[in-house]
C-alpha cells in the first residue's frame, strides 16, 4: 500500500516542480517550550574570503541530507505534541536555522538562540540562574568543528545541546562542555574499529588521509596514537584542504596523491569530509593512481555525491564503518505528505502567517532553495538519510522535560522551567524511544557501535553490503567482500618481514615501522614478538647473541684445582721453605758473627713473620667473603710490619753509630738486646690500633662484578675506605722510607762488612714492587687480580730474602771465613784514620 503511494507522491511531486512552494516557512513553530535548531541547508558560502562588513552570510547549493536532518526534527516534534504519553497539555515548538558548515554562519542563530525570550538581546548579568533564554534546548549542530565553538556559549548558560553528527574526542571533556550531548558514539569508538580492521587484515603498511578541519584532524590524530600500539607503519599522513576554491588547494590535493603513489602503499584510510573526500578520489581516478582499498566513514562514504563520481569504480575497494542507525517509523509518509501540503496555496499562507506573528523582523530561517525542490530531488536520499540521531536527540529532550516538569500519563503540570534544570535528568536517568532503551553515558554520548559496509558494484548499480559489525568487538564476513584487484584476492599491504627469534626491529629512514631485523646483542633477550627493542638481562644474567632467554652467571674466582693456583701455591711452598731453611741455618748460627750483626734473634722473628705473609697467601684462593677480604688486608699489614719492625731497629742502631757517635753509647741500648723487643711490640702495637681504626671507618668488602666478564659473575674484594686503607698500609711504607733514609748514605771501608747496604736493597725493591703492583692491580677485571695480590706477596718476600738474608747465608755457607769478629765487629762504623 505504502509503495504506490509513494509513487504517486513521487510523480506528482515531480509535475509540481516548476512551481515554488513554501517549505522554508516549516522550520518555524511556536510552542510552550522551543527548541532550536542547526542544520546544514546549504553548503556553498557566498563571498566569505571577501567580506569586509558584517553582513549575512548567504548559501548557494543546497544540501539534501541537511533538509532531510531538519525535517526530522519536526517530524518528531511533532510527532511528540500529538502522543497523549509524554507531555500531555505541553505543545514543544521549534525554531531551525541554515549553518552551512560554516562557523559564520552558526554564530548568528545560536546567538539569537541566546536571547532572552520574547526580546532580542543577550542579557548581560551576574546570575542567570533565573534567565530564561528563547530556547530550552539546542538540536546540533552536524560537524565538530561548528559544535567547539557553539558549545561554548550554550555550556555557559548550561543550555542542553544535542548534536547528531559531531563526533571530535575533544567534546567528550564534560568540564569544557557540561551540556554538551550527541546522539552517535566518539571518533575514539570509530577510530578503534579502523585499527582493528586493518590488524585482522595484516595491513601494517597504509597512507592515512585527513581533511582539514576539526574532524579530519582530530580523527587522524586518535588513528596515529592508536596505530603504533598495533604495529601498523603510517607510510604517508596528510591533511585535504576544505577550502577547495583556492587554487592551491587542487596543487595540494595532487601532491598528496603523489606521495600515496610513491609509498607503494594499497591501503588508505580516509576521515575526510564528504566534499574534500570527494575531491581526492577525483583526483585519483584523474590521475591514474593504482586500485586500493579505501577505509572510509560515514563522513563521506555514505553520502551520494561519493558514490556518482565518474569511473569511480577504478579506484578499487571501498570499505568502511558507518553508525549503526535504526529506522524511523513514519517519516517517509510524513514527508511526502509535507512535499504534497508545501505545493498548497492555502497550506502556504497559515504557514508564513505563523512564522510572521511568531518571528517578525527577525532572522530568518535562510532556506529559499528549499522552496525549489520536490519529493523527486530528495528520493534517492530519503531511504537511507540518517534520521534517528535527530530523532533520538529530540526525544531526550522531551523525556527530561518530562520528569523535570513532573508530568504524568495524562497531564503535565504548568511550571517555569530554565534550560539548566534538564540537564540532571539528561545525565542520569535512560530514556526509551520506539521500544529501545537509550542512555547517555559519562562523556555525554551514546554508542549503539558501528556497521561494516562493502562497496558492491553490480551491473554498475553501488549496494552498501553490510559485512561485519563493531560493538566492542570486531566481527566481519570475509567470504561476502569480493576485493576489486586482478585476481580478486585479499590484497597485501606491508612494509616489513617479521623478525626471526632472537632479532628485534631496528628502524630505518623515516618511516617507523620500516626497519631491518638485528639480531640482539650480548645481555639482551628477545621477549616478543616483532619487538622494536631487545630486553636487557636482570644483572646477575647473561645471554649470547640472538637469544630468547636468560642464562644465569656462575661465580668466578681463584679456584684450588686451576693450573695457575697450582703453580703459585708450588711457588709459594718454595719460598716458605727457603724461608725456612734461612731460618734453621740462623739459628744454627745464632752465636756467630754475621747473624749477630744481622740483628741476632730479631732475624728469626723476621723470618717467622715473612712466612706467615707467604702463607697469607692461601687467602686470596677460593671463594671469597666480607670477612676474608677483611682478614687479607689485616694479615698483610701486620706480617709485613714483624719484618720491617726489625729493619727500623737495625736502622736506628745504624744511624746512632753513624750519625751520632757521641750519643751512640747512651741510646744504643734502647735498640739492642731485649729492649729492642719493646720497639718491636710498639710497631706492632701501632699497626694494630691502626687496623682496628681500618675496621672501623671501612673494611673490604665483596662486590660481585657483574660487567667485567661475560657470562659469569667475577667475585672480588673491593675497599669501602680507601682512607683507612691508605693509614693502616701507609704506616709500613712510613717505616721503610725511616729506613731507607737511616740507611742510604752509610759507608764502610772494603775491609768491613756493610749491614746497612742489604736493608736499603731490601726496602728499594719493596717500593718498586708496590709500584708495580699498583699499576697492574688497578687495570685487571679478572682473576688475575688475586694472582696479583700473591705475586705482590711473594716477590716482597723472595725480595727481602734475597737482598737480606741471602748473602749472609753464603757468608755462612760458602765463605765462612768472613764470618769472624773482626769483619763484622764495628762493621757499621766510619774509620777516619783509613780514610785519610
Amino acid at each position: 500500500i505504502m509503495v504506490p503511494a509513494l509513487l504517486l507522491c513521487l510523480s506528482l511531486g515531480y509535475a509540481a516542480a516548476l512551481k515554488p512552494t513554501c517549505l522554508s516557512a516549516q522550520f518555524r513553530r511556536p510552542g510552550d517550550f522551543i527548541i532550536g535548531g542547526l542544520f546544514p541547508f546549504g553548503r556553498d558560502t557566498v563571498n566569505l574570503t571577501a567580506r569586509s562588513e558584517p553582513t549575512l552570510v548567504g548559501c548557494e547549493r543546497l544540501f539534501v541530507d541537511g533538509l532531510l536532518w531538519a525535517l526530522g526534527m519536526k517530524f518528531t516534534i511533532d510527532q511528540i505534541n500529538n502522543s497523549t504519553s509524554l507531555l500531555p497539555g505541553v505543545k514543544l515548538g521549534y525554531d531551525m536555522h541554515d549553518t552551512c558548515f560554516e562557523p559564520a554562519v552558526a554564530l548568528q542563530p545560536s546567538l539569537l538562540f541566546l536571547t532572552r525570550n520574547g526580546t532580542t538581546g543577550v542579557g548581560v548579568l551576574c546570575n542567570y540562574t533565573d534567565y530564561q533564554p528563547r530556547v530550552i534546548a539546542v538540536i546540533g549542530p552536524h560537524k565538530s568543528d561548528l559544535c567547539l565553538l557553539t558549545a561554548k556559549l550554550f555550556s555557559f548558560f548550561l543550555i542542553p545541546q544535542i548534536s547528531y553528527g559531531a563526533s571530535s574526542e575533544k567534546l567528550s571533556n564534560t568540564e569544557l562542555y557540561p551540556s554538551f550531548y550527541r546522539t552517535i558514539a566518539s571518533d575514539k569508538n570509530l577510530v578503534e574499529a579502523v585499527v582493528l580492521l586493518l590488524h585482522n587484515f595484516g595491513w601494517n603498511w597504509i597512507a592515512t588521509i585527513g581533511s582539514d578541519d576539526e574532524y579530519g584532524r582530530g580523527a587522524q590524530e586518535l588513528f596515529l596514537s592508536i596505530a603504533e600500539n598495533h604495529s601498523i607503519c603510517i607510510a604517508f599522513d596528510g591533511l585535504i584542504p576544505t577550502d577547495l576554491a583556492d587554487p592551491k588547494a587542487q596543487n595540494q590535493v595532487e601532491d598528496i596523491v603523489k606521495e600515496i603513489n610513491k609509498t607503494k602503499v594499497n591501503v588508505i584510510v580516509l576521515f575526510a569530509s564528504a566534499e574534500p573526500a570527494d575531491t581526492l578520489l577525483e583526483h585519483s581516478i584523474r590521475m591514474g593512481l593504482s586500485k586500493k582499498v579505501w577505509i572510509g566513514t560515514d563522513a563521506w562514504m555514505y553520502f551520494y555525491t561519493s558514490a556518482f563520481i565518474p569511473n569511480i569504480q577504478s579506484v578499487g575497494t571501498i570499505l568502511g564503518f558507518i553508525m549503526k542507525a535504526g529506522t524511523v517509523p513514519g517519516f517517509q509518509k510524513y514527508v511526502s505528505d509535507l512535499f504534497t501540503a508545501v505545493q498548497q496555496d492555502k497550506f502556504c499562507q497559515e504557514s508564513r502567517e505563523i512564522n510572521r506573528l511568531m518571528y517578525s523582523g527577525m532572522l530568518d530561517t535562510h532556506c529559499k532553495e528549499c522552496d525549489r525542490i520536490s519529493l523527486h530531488d530528495v528520493s534517492s536520499m530519503l531511504s537511507r538519510s540518517q534520521i534517528q540521531p535527530v530523532y533520538v536527540g529530540i526525544y531526550s529532550v522531551a523525556h527530561a522535560l518530562h520528569r523535570a516538569l513532573g508530568c504524568t500519563r495524562r497531564a503535565c503540570p504548568k511550571a517555569p522551567i530554565r534550560s539548566w534544570q534538564l540537564l540532571h535528568f539528561m545525565n542520569t536517568l535512560p530514556f526509551e524511544v520506539n521500544g529501545e532503551s537509550f542512555r547517555f553515558d559519562q562523556s555525554h554520548g551514546t554508542n549503539a557501535g558501528y556497521e561494516l559496509i562493502f562497496w558492491s558494484w553490480k551491473n554498475s548499480t553501488l549496494t552498501y553490503l553490510p559485512v561485519g559489525s563493531y560493538e566492542g568487538k570486531l566481527y566481519i564476513n570475509k567470504s561476502q567482500i569480493q576485493f576489486h584487484t586482478a585476481d580478486q584476492k585479499e590484497p597485501t599491504s606491508e612494509c616489513f618481514r617479521h623478525c626471526k627469534p632472537g632479532q628485534f626491529r631496528q628502524v630505518k629512514g623515516f618511516h617507523l615501522c620500516c626497519y631491518d631485523c638485528t639480531d640482539c646483542p650480548e645481555n639482551t633477550f628477545w621477549r616478543a614478538k616483532d619487538s622494536s627493542t631487545c630486553t636487557p638481562c636482570p644483572q646477575h644474567q647473561w645471554s649470547p647473541v640472538r637469544s630468547t632467554r636468560c642464562y644465569d652467571r656462575s661465580e668466578r674466582y681463584l679456584f684450588w684445582n686451576e693450573p695457575l693456583t697450582i703453580a703459585l701455591l708450588t711457588l709459594v711452598s718454595i719460598t716458605i721453605s727457603l724461608i725456612c731453611l734461612t731460618a734453621a741455618l740462623f739459628f744454627k748460627n745464632l752465636e756467630t758473627p754475621v747473624v749477630q750483626a744481622s740483628g741476632g734473634k730479631l732475624n728469626l722473628f723476621a723470618l717467622f713473620t715473612l712466612m706467615l705473609l707467604c702463607l697469607s697467601c692461601c687467602l686470596h684462593i677460593g671463594k671469597p667473603s666480607n670477612h676474608l677480604c677483611m682478614i687479607q688486608q689485616i694479615v698483610y699489614a701486620l706480617c709485613l710490619n714483624g719484618c720491617f719492625s726489625t729493619f727500623f731497629i737495625k736502622s736506628l742502631e745504624i744511624t746512632l753509630v753513624t750519625e751520632f757517635p757521641r750519643c751512640a753509647p747512651t741510646f744504643l741500648r734502647w735498640v739492642t738486646h731485649r729492649r729492642a723487643w719493646l720497639l718491636v711490640a710498639l710497631c706492632l702495637l701501632t699497626e694494630c690500633s691502626l687496623c682496628f681504626c681500618y675496621l672501623r671507618l671501612g673494611p673490604d668488602y665483596l662486590l660481585s662484578d657483574y660487567t667485567s666478564l661475560p657470562t659469569e659473575v667475577l667475585l672480588v674484594c673491593s675497599t669501602e675506605s680507601w682512607f683507612a686503607f691508605a693509614l693502616m698500609h701507609g704506616y709500613n711504607g712510613c717505616l721503610a722510607f725511616v729506613c731507607l733514609l737511616c740507611t742510604f748514605m752509610v759507608e764502610t771501608s772494603g775491609k768491613k762488612y756493610n749491614v746497612a747496604r742489604g736493608i736499603t736493597f731490601a726496602v728499594l725493591l719493596y717500593f718498586i714492587i708496590c709500584i708495580f703492583f699498583v699499576a697492574i692491580f688497578t687495570t685487571l677485571k679478572t682473576v688475575l687480580r688475586s694472582v696479583t695480590q700473591i705475586g705482590n706477596i711473594l716477590t716482597t718476600s723472595l725480595g727481602i730474602l734475597g737482598t737480606y738474608y741471602i748473602p749472609k747465608c753464603y757468608i755462612i755457607l760458602l765463605n765462612p771465613d768472613l764470618n769472624t769478629v773482626d769483619y763484622f765487629q764495628n762493621s757499621i762504623q766510619e774509620e777516619p784514620e783509613d780514610s785519610q
